[in-house]
């Protein structure tokens, strides 16, 4: 991966906190002897982002995301290991750097709140040195893909939370950046706007090539925009490969999906797999991965008529990465 523009190298991020025991003695006693902690958020973290592509990085509260994003943004230094963003170390926080990455978290805001998000984005504009006609291309470009028309001359307090979504992705990407780093950019949206944003980043990855690392709860986020994922539990890397080899690798099973014109014995679909789910007109099973062509054939041979259409999918991602949060060890890649 020559091409990398984000390089991670035994990353690892260590807070020490200071603990106190509760009562008024223990806060008297702390004033004159403090006992700290070492919380170790990040943990020999090593990864390589290619130009262009778009991860997903995905873990559950705590695991390290967001801490591993601001230590890539530039705004935490690292206790140890090594990172290069576009050439550059992060927490140098050189301008040249800072020029090139953007950082978008879905509870945090860059606009002034009290005047119109138009004005907002002229701050930017002088901040990051862009031309004039740079600046309306850019800006151009953005209010087509995001329909901004009707809000940039709207205070940023009278804008719903998507639209306030949408004129803080304008914001992050008014300077045309290379890198962006994404924190759950769909945080509290609705369901409508969740999709609009997802389209959004797709085509803006198309149309300029830009470097994305993505971390969201919402599943359909990753499934939509992301090939690869990186997994974090715990500060500790677990997997970082292909979205589908996840789900071969933890998954054991084929879900084989069955719609009957009339009821199949219980007996039959009993010796096929696992039951899932049941009703007149439909049943879902669970059938181990080897298995699975052998009793799809069996399925289609034995129930002839009765059968009205059949499908064989991996399980839910949702379900996986559960899996791999409730501590299931990661099986080994097969090799060649």
């Amino acid at each position: 991966m020559s091409d990398a523009v984000i390089e991670v190298s035994g990353l690892t991020k260590v807070y020490r906190v200071h603990e106190r025991q509760e009562g008024l003695g223990a806060t008297v006693r702390s004033l004159f002897r403090r006992t700290f902690k070492d919380i170790p958020a990040v943990t020999d973290a090593s990864f390589r982002i290619a130009a262009g592509e778009v991860v997903g990085f995905l873990g559950p509260n705590g695991a390290g995301k967001t801490t591993t994003l601001k230590m890539l943004s530039g705004l935490l230094y690292p206790t140890a290991g090594e990172a290069r963003v576009v050439g550059h170390v992060p927490w140098k926080r050189e301008g040249d750097f800072l020029r090139q990455i953007t950082l978008l978290m879905g509870n945090r805001t860059q606009l002034v709140w009290d005047i119109a998000a138009a004005d907002s984005l002229r701050v930017l504009q002088e901040i990051y040195r862009i031309s004039e006609e740079r600046y309306r291309a850019t800006l151009g470009e953005l209010t087509d893909l995001l329909d901004l028309g009707p809000l940039l001359h709207k205070p940023v307090r009278n804008l719903s939370l998507g639209e306030r979504m949408k004129v803080e992705f304008a914001a992050g990407l008014v300077h045309s950046p290379r890198v962006a780093f994404l924190d759950e950019p769909t945080l509290g949206l609705d369901v409508s706007m969740q999709a609009r944003i997802r389209r959004f980043v797709a085509e803006h990855n198309r149309r300029a090539g830009t470097t994305i690392l993505l971390t969201s709860h919402y599943m359909d986020d990753v499934v939509a925009l992301c090939r690869r994922v990186i997994v974090i539990h715990h500060g500790r890397l677990l997997y970082d490969g292909e979205l589908g080899e996840l789900a071969q690798r933890m998954a054991p099973y084929k879900v084989i999906t069955v719609a009957l014109r009339e009821s199949a014995p219980s007996a039959f679909l009993d010796e096929l797999g696992t039951v899932v789910s049941r009703d007149v007109a439909s049943v879902r099973l669970q059938v181990p991965r080897e298995h699975a062509p052998e009793r799809t054939a069996r399925i289609v041979r034995d129930l002839g008529a009765a059968l009205a259409d059949i499908s064989v999918e991996d399980p839910p991602i949702e379900e996986v990465i559960d899996r791999v949060f409730a501590g299931e060890r990661m099986p080994e890649a097969a090799t060649a």
